[in-house]
């Protein structure tokens, strides 16, 4: 098994010398930069800014802009120096789109969202807008208005046959 790499310091670095990745395909608008900076503001720079030996940035571009917009003259910073120059190309895009492909458990996230909201806290610092939040509130408030055994109607078109073949997840499994 490869060894893993675990950098163990962060720095303080100026703001000011770190430099955004300039093939970042990953965008930031300015209501996005707000909310980071109004989730700096409330939990602390939780998250220190990725870079490379040289303070090129790797992955944090966003909080970097929130901290400009902030004022904030030094950030914590961790150096990824192990990284080949394609592994940072990759990690750049890799820190963004792994994060997004997690799900939720959206009767926990119910559960969290309402408990918060019952004691007070600003929702809009969670990153979840209104009408989100709205949403997955309402979700389950439709249920439970037809009897749990009825069936619905066959419709005039279904959308398989007898003789279809139905592929789930990477593998497939063929019933007759």
């Amino acid at each position: 098994m490869k060894d893993i790499n675990i950098p163990q310091k962060i720095e303080e670095l100026d703001v000011s010398i770190l430099v955004p990745y300039a093939q970042n395909s990953r965008t930031h608008s300015n209501e996005q930069i707000d909310q980071i900076s109004n989730s700096i503001r409330e939990f602390g720079f939780t998250n220190p800014i990725l870079i490379d030996e040289s303070g090129g940035i790797i992955a944090g571009h966003g909080r970097v802009m929130a901290a400009k917009s902030m004022g904030l003259k030094k950030v914590p910073c961790l150096r990824l120096v192990h990284l080949s120059e394609n592994q940072k190309r990759a990690y750049v895009i890799a820190d963004n789109k792994l994060a997004l492909n997690a799900g939720w458990d959206d009767a926990v996230l119910k559960l969290e969202l309402q408990a918060l909201m019952d004691d007070g806290f600003d929702l809009g610092l969670t990153g979840f807008s209104f009408d989100e939040f709205k949403d997955i509130k309402s979700e389950d408030e439709s249920g439970g208005l037809t009897d749990a055994d009825d069936v619905p109607d066959t419709p005039e078109k279904p959308a398989s046959k007898l003789g279809d073949i139905w592929q789930l997840g990477g593998a497939s499994r063929y019933v007759w």
